[in-house]
């Protein structure tokens, strides 16, 4: 069994900043990596950073500048920063792990519950 808890989720006013974390815990060898996506109302699911074991990371176009994807490998755990947040931001954040279970089988589709993000104007 592997989980992934969130938290940090909230309200806050456009403008402001918000910190998100998810710690990946069970049955797992290697964390190779961690992501953050988001779905808003009646849009589909979309990545908003991800990072590597290595600590490569890649964002969506509408977050560079504002959000940091940063993890801690020894804890498996990734934290999203988010700063000067903006109404279209609103949406559940979901963390996912890519990773090598202890039983030697790759994964890429395992997600937290997510965790509500909304921005007010």
């Amino acid at each position: 069994q592997v989980q992934l808890v969130e938290s940090g989720g909230g309200l806050v006013q456009a403008g402001g900043s918000l910190r998100l974390s998810c710690a990946a815990s069970g049955s797992i060898f290697s964390i190779t990596a961690m992501g953050w996506y988001r779905q808003a109302p009646g849009k589909q699911r979309e990545l908003v950073a991800r990072i590597t074991r290595g600590g490569r990371t890649n964002y969506v176009d509408s977050v560079k500048g504002r959000f940091t994807i940063s993890r801690d490998n020894a804890e498996n755990t990734v934290y999203l920063q988010m700063n000067s947040l903006k109404p279209e931001d609103t949406a559940v954040y979901y963390c996912n792990a890519e990773f090598i279970a202890t039983n030697g089988v790759r994964r890429i589709d395992y997600w937290g519950q997510g965790t509500q993000v909304t921005v007010s104007s």
